[in-house]
């Protein structure tokens, strides 16, 4: 390839994967991967490759998992890959300074969202939970600040009225590889001109918790279906039925004739649950208790009676 840039690429998670592979097999000269060290996961608590690790190895990449960038000896090590330019997706680790002032055009960042909207760790389920319409992928120069840096480039696409967030986090891993590589020839084209964010709009995606999961019967219906869509594939939204963990992973709101109880379940027939919120209703489609496979509403009523049944 011609100008192929010296690129060191940092990311963890699946949603980098693509990315990686883009850049990859644009020709550019991946000199080394950085990526979490292994943890432990499974029942087996076995220590695991991130997926980034995973696919650098089957590309035959070089791959850096150190515990910190913040001693002298990392940031040597880095300055070893004589870089062009450092790509991060989903790190995991706040990078100094003194880390994106060594490669030659600093670290450009794949973000998950229409900065400054939605700066932090879980851009993609925050949108959906907002009822945002659109959402989209800005490749960001990095600076000290979380996500604060200037905007190079930006691609926008609209959240699904039934996205669920593993759809569309998967879109988005597709859109950021396909906007790193537009924002490296428009760079070489004299094309990129940086933007400063602007100081208004600003919001911040905090971490996602599993007791964020939780579902409270008395929020409006749209809440709650924001709530299920955003946390699958993860942490899932949980309700409690017969003292047994009853966790929702998809359902469809339901308009009601007559007012009931938040949590009750109004419908339970015919492969229909139908629950009581605060406002409106929720028809769950698939649903799984503690210890079982994932059901469709149909198969659940199979083995189970829920009429009369509340929810908490």
């Amino acid at each position: 390839m011609t100008h192929a840039l010296r690129i060191v690429f940092a990311g963890t998670p699946e949603f980098a994967v693509p990315a990686l592979a883009a850049l990859h097999g644009a020709g550019h000269r991946l000199v080394a991967v950085y990526t979490q060290p292994d943890r432990p996961a499974g029942r087996g608590q076995a220590l695991t490759a991130s997926p980034v690790k995973r696919r650098a190895l089957q590309l035959g990449l070089g791959v850096e998992q150190p515990a910190t960038l913040r001693t002298p000896e990392a940031v040597e090590r880095l300055r070893s890959f004589a870089a062009d330019l450092l790509v991060v997706v989903a790190y995991g680790l706040i990078l100094p300074q003194a880390v994106l002032d060594v490669p030659r055009l600093g670290g450009w960042n794949i973000h998950a969202s229409l900065l400054p909207r939605w700066r932090g760790a879980a851009p993609i389920q925050r949108a959906i939970l907002a009822g945002d319409a659109v959402t989209g992928i800005t490749i960001m120069q990095m600076e000290a600040g979380l996500d604060t840096g200037p905007v190079l480039l930006v691609r926008e696409t609209p959240i699904g009225p039934r996205e669920l967030g593993g759809e569309l986090h998967d879109r988005l891993a597709l859109l950021g590889a396909r906007a790193i590589l537009e924002a490296i020839e428009a760079w070489r084209a004299g094309g990129i001109v940086p933007r400063a964010q602007p100081a208004a709009g600003v919001t911040y995606a905090a971490k996602l918790h599993k007791e964020e999961a939780r579902v409270d019967w008395s929020r409006p219906a749209s809440a709650i279906d924001a709530q299920v869509r955003a946390f699958n594939p993860w942490p899932v939204a949980e309700t409690t039925w017969a003292g047994r963990q009853l966790r929702i992973w998809q359902c469809e709101p339901e308009p009601v004739a007559a007012p009931a109880e938040p949590g009750t379940v109004i419908e339970s027939a015919n492969g229909r649950i139908v629950v009581a919120a605060g406002d409106g209703a929720l028809r769950l489609t698939q649903v799984q208790l503690a210890g079982r496979r994932v059901m469709s509403a149909a198969e659940f009523l199979n083995a189970h009676t829920l009429a009369g049944a509340r929810l908490a």
